[in-house]
């Protein structure tokens, strides 16, 4: 979720912690705050990290959740906390759920991200959950199991002025990226039809066909 370090770390507040401190910061203050506090090579000051939480700690998820290690996981949920423990050991001090509507709801103050990675089938229905209380969504693959879902999911998350992305590394690869590039710059002339074999984890929905062109 590199690309969502600029987002307002108190999601839609109109001031964000950055600006409140940059704002009320005196030089007295600052001359016996520590290095690490206020950031500089090799540091990132907490003001400048997402507070995330995870619906799903073990499976995909734990590599997710490892991939935000860098910003501070501030609450975890996953039914099936026996496979959820080597991550829940991780973070001895972060509260954890067994329902993700419970910890939205007692933790949405904390919450400026959302992970998403559980069952396939349940994916729509957290992520929209999220959304809806104003939470930036990171959301595995696939996306929903409908385009009837996917439409309401991007209505709301329009609605709700929040950044989503979803789990595609493979699509993040520099290999599909140059790809995409010859597509654009037209190096392999007008593409006129595309094939492909469909799996069960496609996420094939009319935007994307579109964002080819």
């Amino acid at each position: 979720m590199d690309q969502n370090k600029n987002i307002s770390s108190t999601g839609n507040n109109e001031i964000s912690r950055r600006s409140f401190i940059a704002a009320t910061g005196t030089t007295a203050g600052l001359m016996i705050v520590p290095r690490h506090v206020l950031g500089g090579q090799g540091n990132i000051p907490p003001s400048d990290k997402l507070n995330i939480a995870s619906i799903g700690a073990g499976g995909m998820a734990a590599s997710d959740i490892k991939g935000c290690s860098g910003e501070n996981i501030v609450a975890l949920c996953d039914v099936d906390w026996k496979q959820a423990a080597e991550v829940f050991s991780q973070y001895p001090k972060v509260k954890k759920y067994k329902n993700f509507r419970e910890m939205l709801d007692k933790e949405d103050k904390n919450i400026d991200a959302v992970i998403v990675a559980i069952p396939d089938h349940s994916h729509a229905v957290a992520a929209m959950a999220a959304v809806k209380q104003g939470k930036h969504v990171y959301c595995e693959k696939p996306l929903c199991k409908t385009i009837y879902e996917t439409r309401k999911l991007t209505e709301a998350a329009r609605e709700a002025k929040v950044v989503t992305q979803m789990g595609n590394q493979g699509h993040s690869s520099d290999g599909m990226k140059m790809i995409c590039e010859w597509i654009w710059d037209g190096a392999i002339g007008e593409v006129r039809e595309v094939d492909g074999a469909a799996t069960s984890g496609s996420n094939l929905t009319e935007e994307s066909v579109r964002s080819i062109h």
